[in-house]
């Protein structure tokens, strides 16, 4: 199974716990599969470094040296039109046309809003611990 995870999963897997912390461990198991593009990395890095300046967590960095370490990298598509109200969301619709992933791993409203649009799901991270847990039994 592939799924794209959104940035705020990641951090918050890294940084906070729960249920986004599993799924990057699932992840890293390659229980599935998390799809990225360079877009994507950028952002993860990018938010990563930021995050580290206000929440020490030794190891942020090599905890998402090895959630991209487990990633499958794909290339993005140039969409015809924007998809999400938040521009900057389109990297993951892209990501997930680009790899035909059909699963998108976020708490963003915007992301929510557009979910069922080219056949692709927004999961939220619990809905999807959910779903990942009965695959995985």
């Amino acid at each position: 199974m592939k799924a794209i995870l959104d940035t705020n999963v990641v951090i918050s897997g890294i940084f906070f716990g729960g249920i986004p912390r599993r799924i990057l461990e699932l992840g890293q198991k390659k229980v599935f599969t998390n799809v990225i593009s360079h877009e994507i990395l950028d952002e993860y890095t990018e938010v990563v470094k930021r995050v580290s300046e206000h929440y020490s967590v030794s190891q942020a960095e090599k905890i998402l040296d090895s959630v991209v370490a487990a990633s499958d990298l794909t290339f993005s598509i140039l969409l015809k039109e924007p998809v999400c109200a938040d521009p900057k969301d389109d990297k993951f619709i892209s990501a997930a046309i680009a790899a035909k992933v059909n699963i998108i791993v976020s708490g963003d409203k915007h992301l929510k809003a557009v979910s069922g649009w080219a056949g692709i799901t927004v999961l939220s991270p619990n809905a999807f611990w959910e779903m990942i847990s009965r695959v995985k039994r």
